[in-house]
């Protein structure tokens, strides 16, 4: 990626972090404002966007934009399970020029469309809810793909083919990484007690919780294996009207939904909140006191939320660990 000429000031700054990477004998990536270890190959600029969009042309590339948090154990998958496989990295690099964003970052940044704004505000104005969210920016620099939390491998890969056009024209997103990402999984749909019958009502007293999921599923064995069978995602799950419904029931409810397992929150007869990745039992008990406490009206950002629940957890003498 083109870089374009920094002042001498902070020329000087940054060589003298590059010499203390070296001294240190770390990566120069080190140095960057990221809590987890970013790849080498990514790249650093000046996070001018729309210049960042022609570079990455130039070399017939699309733009490819990562946010990330500290403490965020989807985020150390990402890095440690897809972009240690030699398929996905070859065919991330092939197509991508790839930047790393900090969601709580105070560097500058230019939007494609010329407003600046600090790191955590552009992961604001762009709804970041979820670590790692993944922006796929095409050779004019619109979003042309999006990935709210962890994909794994397959679905990845999947996700990065359509991204990068190799799919062709014509087919959704969503219906392309269901048909090109084959899960080794059950294959039929799980039953839960919990489940109501349809048609469907938003309308209910209580929030309602739509489940989307398929036969052939990794993602849904495990939610049923493990997420549904905790005591307090069981708990909470009593606030909901909870309806079992397919992908092709989401769209003709004009949802969307792009990965199974998928959860949809409404409120008063509104989606508040959407959970579209893998989320292990904490994030998704997380979610739903989130919608069923109505946090989500007093702290628009989920992270947030999940930070502070954490903390009233530890303080109450519990081991809280992001990842079971």
């Amino acid at each position: 990626v083109r870089r374009r000429r920094a002042n001498p000031g902070a020329m000087r700054l940054w060589i003298a972090l590059a010499l203390m990477a070296v001294a240190l004998g770390v990566r120069a990536q080190v140095a960057s404002p990221h809590a987890i270890d970013i790849p080498a190959w990514f790249s650093e600029t000046f996070l001018d966007f729309p210049e960042d969009v022609r570079d990455a042309a130039r070399e017939k590339k699309r733009l490819l934009l990562y946010f990330g948090q500290d403490g965020c154990p989807y985020c150390k998958e990402l890095m440690q399970t897809n972009f240690t496989q030699r398929a996905i990295v070859d065919k991330t690099r092939k197509h991508f020029v790839a930047i790393a964003l900090n969601v709580w970052g105070d560097r500058d940044t230019t939007w494609t469309d010329g407003r600046r704004m600090t790191e955590k505000e552009l992961a604001r104005a762009l709804r970041v809810q979820f670590t790692p969210t993944m922006l796929f920016l095409d050779e004019k620099g619109a979003v042309v793909a999006r990935l709210n939390g962890y994909y794994p491998p397959q679905r990845f890969s999947a996700a990065l083919d359509y991204a990068a056009g190799v799919s062709g024209k014509g087919p959704r997103f969503e219906d392309y990484v269901q048909a090109a990402a084959k899960d080794a999984a059950g294959p039929k749909l799980h039953e839960e007690a919990f489940f109501l019958k349809q048609p469907v009502r938003l309308d209910g007293k209580k929030p309602v919780a739509l489940v989307f999921e398929t036969p052939y599923c990794a993602g849904c064995d495990d939610l049923h294996r493990e997420g549904f069978k905790r005591p307090e995602v069981r708990k909470l799950l009593e606030q909901f009207d909870v309806y079992q419904l397919t992908p092709d029931a989401g769209r003709a409810l004009s949802l969307h939904v792009a990965y199974t397992p998928s959860i949809v929150l409404f409120d008063g007869g509104r989606e508040v909140f959407r959970a579209e990745s893998y989320l292990r039992p904490f994030h998704l008990a997380s979610a739903l006191e989130y919608v069923a406490s109505r946090s989500y009206r007093t702290e628009p950002s989920f992270q947030r939320y999940v930070q502070a629940r954490a903390d009233r957890l530890r303080d109450r003498g519990r081991t809280v660990d992001l990842w079971k």
